[in-house]
């Protein structure tokens, strides 16, 4: 039976990979593990904060990547690429399940066991993250006052205000259907949050009641593919937070479960939705 690249060989030998390097390892060298696995400083005492802390460290990894696949496929889009916007958007899906399932560990938390580290988030709140705001802005949840929480960390703020006036992934998908024909208004501020059009709608109506194979739903699909597991991540976040802590108000001074609510309760790609009771 073949070894795993991670075990271990007892000799060396022309079938085993070579052990000695002059510098740290090609793999160290790559994936940069050592400076990973020593970004945990857990500030209370309570053992089950280290599961917290390298969850939501790992969530924003995977924030990352979302970032960088949903702006590939703006860019493809922009060039009139379908064949690689929809490739990026196929990446996503997958990468999108994998940030949702990230909830697990996180899930089942009490509000005792919560409690016994949550101090030492102090104000510190998911809504701070600088790349989930750039993730939720891609989706055309815009907000200019999201940028305020960013004001001493320059490099944060210049991108977030960067990202905030230019397209979303949704205004890029417009863009290119309007280049095939459909009649979609121009929007005219782009750093305004995205509100539904009954232009767009009938847009997708009349691509949803065509041939079924056609390139254009095979783009609403992988779309409404991101929309429903983004759904699914707001609403996993919200029932892990109101098992964990109730109604109480939000490490970061938000209304928590009700701010949550409002938030899971948002359509994302909104037409897409609403077309399909006119098919």
């Amino acid at each position: 039976m073949e070894r795993s690249p991670y075990e271990g060989h007892d000799e060396a030998g022309p079938e085993n990979p070579n052990l000695d390097f002059k510098g740290t390892t090609p793999y160290e060298d790559y994936v940069k593990a050592d400076v990973l696995t020593h970004l945990q400083q857990p500030l209370s005492d309570d053992p089950g904060e280290m599961v917290f802390l390298v969850t939501t460290q790992v969530m924003e990894l995977w924030f990352t990547v979302l970032v960088h696949e949903w702006e590939t496929a703006s860019a493809a889009l922009r060039r009139d690429d379908l064949p690689a916007a929809l490739a990026a958007l196929a990446r996503s899906r997958h990468e999108l399940e994998a940030l949702n399932a990230s909830w697990r560990p996180l899930a089942h938390l009490t509000p005792a066991q919560f409690n016994s580290y949550r101090g030492a988030l102090g104000e510190g709140s998911g809504f701070q993250s600088a790349m989930y705001r750039r993730l939720e802005f891609l989706l055309g949840e815009k907000s200019a006052s999201m940028l305020v929480p960013h004001r001493g960390s320059p490099r944060n703020h210049d991108e977030l205000a960067k990202a905030l006036h230019e397209p979303s992934l949704y205004d890029e998908v417009l863009r290119f259907l309007a280049r095939r024909g459909y009649d979609i208004p121009e929007r005219a501020d782009l750093s305004q949050r995205y509100e539904p059009h009954p232009a767009v709608e009938r847009a997708w109506q009349e691509i949803y009641s065509g041939p079924q194979d056609s390139e254009l739903v095979t783009l609403g699909e992988a779309l409404t593919e991101v929309a429903e597991l983004v759904w699914r991540w707001r609403n996993d976040h919200l029932v892990a937070t109101r098992r964990a802590m109730g109604a109480k108000t939000g490490t970061g001074g938000s209304a928590g479960v009700a701010w949550l609510e409002k938030r899971a309760s948002k359509e994302v790609f909104p037409e897409l939705w609403t077309a399909r009771s006119h098919v």
